[in-house]
């Protein structure tokens, strides 16, 4: 009986954080996304990216942001799974900005 109720409340621990987490994961998406384009822009201040490169990963995450606000257009409410692959694809777009600031090109 003890074990159950530990279980039974360990669950309902768990149930509450990830209905947090996911009412707060809209705010993720938007505070990577800003956080993103602050990196794009120190590597065109700093030289570290082309005038294609910059171009490239502007018109990526223009995409992104366009997907983003039609997941939430669509239903009027960002669901779970819209979240998981607009994370995905901003993980996508951060290794490609890292990338593209690290690789031998720079703008000279």
């Amino acid at each position: 009986m003890k074990r159950f109720t530990r279980i039974l409340s360990v669950t309902a621990c768990a149930l509450t954080v990830g209905a947090g987490l996911a009412l707060a994961g809209g705010a993720n998406v938007k505070a990577s996304q800003i956080h993103q384009q602050r990196r794009i822009g120190q590597g065109v201040s700093s030289g570290e990216l082309t005038r294609a490169e910059t171009r490239r990963l502007g018109k990526n995450a223009a995409a992104l942001h366009r997907s983003v606000v039609r997941d939430r257009i669509d239903g009027g409410v960002f669901t779970a799974r819209e979240r998981v692959k607009a994370q995905h694809r901003l993980n996508h777009q951060s290794r490609a900005i890292y990338r593209q600031k690290h690789d031998a090109q720079s703008r000279n």
